[in-house]
């Protein structure tokens, strides 16, 4: 699981465009924390701080310890609001969670034993149909990433969900079907040759 990461926050006293264009200038990113049964809170982070966050890779998927006033509140981030030119945030939505809260996450996929997929041995290319699964976890046990043993895939095989054992406490946020995350494809210069082949035996009919 990712590092729990932290956020000292202030309170917002003043809402509208002016008194965000205010604070951004001097270097403090709009925010609120909302859900969970209680009032939405405004607030506002340091910029900085924020962007260290958001640099680790998995801030979408971190639970982030927001500190307002002494008083800790745990989040998931939700949505990060970026300036069309500059990509500085503009402003961050953060959902409280409570005690045994669950979460909808979108979690990236990495792939091991390459080297026993026969497939991929042959020459084969890995063709990725999903780089991120949708789960719904634990909130106290969201996975970095979800490894997936390609031990055994052939050329032409697909890798479904049902073949990937999720982590305790995760599960697919899709269950109506078993769905695609890999392919194992032929390379470029094999379906050439096989077409080449085909060509040659009908010439000689």
């Amino acid at each position: 699981m990712s590092d729990q990461l932290t956020l000292s926050a202030e309170p917002r006293e003043r809402a509208g465009k002016g008194a965000s264009r205010a604070l951004r200038r001097e270097g403090r990113v709009p925010a609120v924390i909302y859900g969970n049964n209680e009032d939405p809170q405004s607030i506002h982070v340091e910029e900085k701080e924020l962007v260290k966050a958001l640099m680790t890779g998995h801030f979408s998927n971190s639970i982030v310890e927001v500190t307002i006033g002494g008083k800790a509140v745990r989040t998931l981030p939700k949505d990060v609001a970026l300036h069309p030119v500059s990509d500085r945030p503009i402003h961050v939505d953060f959902m409280r969670l409570g005690k045994d809260a669950t979460v909808h996450v979108e979690v990236p996929v990495s792939f091991t034993n390459e080297d026993a997929s026969p497939g991929l041995k042959r020459g084969g290319v890995l063709n990725i149909v999903r780089h991120e699964l949708e789960l719904i976890c634990d909130a106290a046990k969201i996975p970095d990433e979800i490894v997936i043993d390609v031990t055994g895939f052939d050329v032409g095989d697909s890798i479904h969900i049902s073949h990937v054992t999720l982590p305790e406490g995760s599960k697919s946020a899709i269950t109506d079907r078993d769905f695609t995350i890999a392919t194992v494809v032929a390379p470029s210069g094999l379906k050439s040759q096989e077409g080449d082949t085909t060509k040659s035996e009908g010439e000689g009919e």
